[in-house]
């Protein structure tokens, strides 16, 4: 009884790592260095996920009430690839990686952010009626060094953020964003240059 008592009232911080180790390895993630990681993650899929050094999950209101309402998601697809760089820190997002989707090394995505780089439906509703033909357009996204993704915003699929590049909070993503710009809004547009990087 002492012994089951033990296992019921062990430090969360303790049991949540003990999931994430098992959840990592059943998942095969291959990691630089294992990330730290507030709150649970989850990830979906039988896809690839690749980890530089020094990343760091939220995945709770606790850890970061912005986007708090929501979990970290990892969807890896089918055989979808997901590699985040060095030092990258992601909070509360939506990750729905079913081709590829690159986050380079020092980005922060902001809580309840979403990546999409495939539609999920066919556009045709037609082909949207049947399973057999509801078949989703895909596009690779990139997040190259140094970007910065603000809280509740969306990149689409085929979108490549530039190298230290900012995207506003609420912003809905639709085509690329060069390096060392502000882009926000729905649809995400230009707003200005970033002082200092010219």
């Amino acid at each position: 009884m002492g012994f089951i008592l033990r296992i019921i009232f062990l430090p969360k911080k303790f049991v949540d790592f003990v999931y994430h180790k098992l959840l990592f390895a059943w998942k095969s993630v291959q990691a630089e260095s294992f990330p730290k990681i507030n709150g649970r993650i989850m990830i979906t899929g039988r896809g690839t996920l690749r980890l530089g050094k020094n990343v760091a999950f939220n995945s709770s209101l606790r850890s970061n009430p912005i986007g708090g309402d929501t979990k970290l998601i990892l969807d890896l697809g089918t055989n979808g690839i997901l590699e985040i760089g060095s030092n990258t820190g992601i909070s509360n997002a939506a990750i729905i990686a079913h081709t590829k989707i690159t986050i380079g090394e020092q980005v922060k995505i902001g809580g309840s952010v979403k990546l999409y780089d495939t539609d999920f439906h066919a556009l045709n509703p037609v082909k949207r009626a049947t399973p057999e033909t509801d078949i989703a357009a895909k596009k690779e996204i990139r997040i190259e060094n140094n970007a910065f993704i603000g809280a509740h915003s969306i990149i689409l699929k085929g979108v490549t953020v530039g190298e230290n590049a900012i995207i506003g909070a609420g912003s809905v993503v639709t085509k690329n964003v060069p390096q060392n710009e502000i882009w926000g809004g729905n649809p995400a547009k230009f707003i200005k240059k970033i002082d200092g990087l010219d």
